[in-house]
């Protein structure tokens, strides 16, 4: 009886859990403020909006991670061999001149965005953050193809994009 009542237990708990892994982006998360290099306000929607028609890989990072730091090289290798991808970088650092010298020092090819409302505003919640850095493939009619990646070197970025 103990047996069978903790199945039961750790069914309900396996189940109650929310698996899904969305292929769009909520309302919230596309109308969430994003910074760019020069100051200016935009969202995520415009963003995919001026990308549309192109795959787009997402990175979102801090100057404080040092996982960020360590997977910038394989960021550059994809970007070698995905030259028609758009790399977007989305930052949640905590404040925007961290941010900006970042961008400076480590000199990426890509669009680069702040994420005014931070690790635990809209896109944070939304995109369930837990770690950096975060990858994220979104395919030319703005579908989420790759919700989750933790490592540039992840196989899943490299099948998401052929």
């Amino acid at each position: 009886m103990k047996r069978s009542l903790l199945g039961l237990l750790i069914l309900l708990m396996v189940s109650s859990c929310n698996w899904e892994r969305p292929t769009e982006f909520s309302e919230g998360v596309l109308n969430d403020e994003l910074i760019t290099i020069s100051g200016n306000s935009t969202t995520l929607n415009q963003v995919l909006e001026a990308n549309k028609g192109k795959d787009i890989l997402i990175d979102i990072w801090a100057t404080w991670c040092k996982d960020c730091m360590v997977g910038f090289p394989d960021v550059r290798d994809l970007q070698k061999q995905f030259p028609d991808v758009q790399f977007i970088f989305l930052s949640v650092d905590r404040n925007a001149n961290a941010w900006k010298r970042g961008v400076e020092k480590y000199q990426l090819k890509g669009e680069h965005y702040y994420i005014a409302s931070g690790w635990d505003g809209v896109t944070g919640d939304f995109v369930r953050l837990n770690w950096i850095p975060r990858y994220m493939v979104i395919d030319k009619n703005g579908k989420i193809k790759l919700f989750k990646a933790t490592k540039a070197t992840d196989k899943r970025i490299k099948d998401a994009l052929l």
